[in-house]
């Protein structure tokens, strides 16, 4: 146990120590917040580019108004179509809009014609169609002389709201199974991201160490499986760290960037329900109700839940990815190759989870939460939905069992690898590894 906590105790400090390990860590937060500070001025600039457009609207169905926006101008032109063509060199206009008259008040559909040089921009087009759409169908409206009230009535919205079916059952809003996707989903995405950074760094670690030949100093005093625990550990507490200091810096960064910038987030919810055309007052509702429903998730089981499957996704998967570092050398292309078998399951898993959120009492979600090499992701991203109580405990035993299993089983391969020098590791090598005798 000493030895083990030595290497671990080596494994951290050599790692948060380098000055790559502190400038990654300090880096990455300036630039995530960077990247949303980028894309956030790039959703906020508006073109620049102006066009001017002569409209002949045949049917008067715009009734000679239709706004300007977002440095598009229109003019009404009571010319003939041939006459604005023939001058349009001159005339100074980009383009000519012509609304043909309406055969049938019935149909569904309706063309519009746009003369110009070029083919209209997605923002022009889409601008065009809005106004021509919502003008036309007041133009019906009118010409059906039909009751806008009546008509307005006719939009209803539905929501669902779950109620127990035993009195005194636990009640449920609207927002429960919205709020657990939506917290189970990023739950599952950080499990999909921690395998694949923290396991890929334990594979890097084992072939660097075999690469510059420490390794062979340091067994002659460790044993192999101890110097594979310890190096696994070690990493994932150097991870761990990681996280921690980016759950910090982030959020405060990122409340910098946003008073730097001048984001206001009053200002902004307004225009969000400008566009959206929401009552202020719902808006606000909705958001307590959702502020609610997240203090009422029960966080005293997921969270230990949570840890429990990372930890075992972390130690099955990065005890694998050890294995295969042990095999091979600095060849990075085999090791791709080798980690291939490693990588399907976890890219399957993230695409199972995906569906598990829509459904998490389907015989897919049930299957893949108790399957080791998909529960680590799949399961943490359901218990918001409150799974039954036989299939987390029999997801968990299996989890455990396995991660135990294939730590066993790579520290086989890992004792005969890391000690094997120019010969490419394959599956078949494996296989035979695995019943070497000490």
């Amino acid at each position: 146990m000493d030895k083990l906590l030595l290497i671990i105790k080596r494994e951290y400090l050599a790692r948060v120590t380098r000055p790559s390990f502190i400038i990654a860590t300090l880096v990455t937060p300036l630039v995530f917040v960077l990247f949303f500070v980028v894309v956030g001025f790039i959703f906020s600039s508006e073109s620049d580019d102006t066009k001017k457009i002569a409209v002949v609207d045949e049917s008067s169905i715009l009734k000679g108004a239709l706004k300007d926006e977002k440095g598009i101008f229109f003019r009404f032109e009571n010319q003939p179509l041939e006459t604005l063509r023939s001058k349009f060199k001159s005339s100074g206009y980009d383009a000519i809009l012509v609304l043909p008259p309406i055969g049938d008040m019935f149909s569904k559909d309706y063309i519009v014609y746009y003369y110009s040089k070029g083919q209209p921009t997605l923002d022009v087009e889409v601008h065009i169609k809005d106004r021509v759409r919502d003008a036309l169908r007041d133009y019906k409206i009118d010409q059906l002389r039909l009751d806008r009230k009546q008509l307005k009535a006719l939009n209803t919205s539905v929501d669902l709201e779950p109620e127990p079916i035993e009195k005194g059952g636990q009640d449920a809003t609207r927002l429960t199974s919205k709020i657990g996707a939506a917290i189970g989903t990023i739950m599952g995405f950080f499990m999909y991201m921690a395998v694949f950074i923290y396991g890929s760094m334990v594979m890097r670690s084992v072939m660097e160490e075999k690469t510059n030949r420490i390794v062979e100093v340091m067994v002659s005093s460790v044993k192999p499986f101890q110097m594979m625990m310890g190096k696994i550990i070690g990493v994932g507490a150097v991870g761990l760290t990681q996280v921690l200091i980016w759950a910090i810096m982030i959020p405060v960064l990122m409340t910098i960037a946003q008073v730097a910038m001048g984001f206001d987030a009053e200002q902004q919810m307004k225009m969000s329900q400008g566009a959206s055309n929401l009552n202020p007052e719902d808006t606000q509702a909705m958001i307590i109700a959702a502020m609610a429903e997240i203090g009422n998730v029960n966080w005293w089981l997921i969270l230990p839940l949570f840890v429990i499957y990372f930890l075992g996704g972390y130690f099955l998967y990065s005890s694998m990815f050890a294995a295969v570092g042990s095999a091979v050398g600095d060849d990075m292309g085999e090791a791709q190759t080798l980690t291939i078998p490693i990588v399907i399951p976890v890219v399957l898993a993230i695409y199972i989870m995906i569906k598990a959120v829509e459904s998490p009492t389907s015989s897919l979600s049930v299957f893949a939460s108790i399957f080791p090499l998909f529960s680590p992701i799949v399961m943490p991203a359901i218990l918001t939905a409150k799974p039954p109580a036989w299939q987390i405990i029999t997801s968990v035993l299996v989890l455990i069992g396995t991660s135990i299993f294939f730590v066993w089983l790579s520290g086989r391969i890992y004792r005969v690898g890391i000690l094997l020098y120019g010969k490419k590791g394959t599956f078949k090598e494996f296989a035979k590894w695995i019943f070497y005798k000490e």
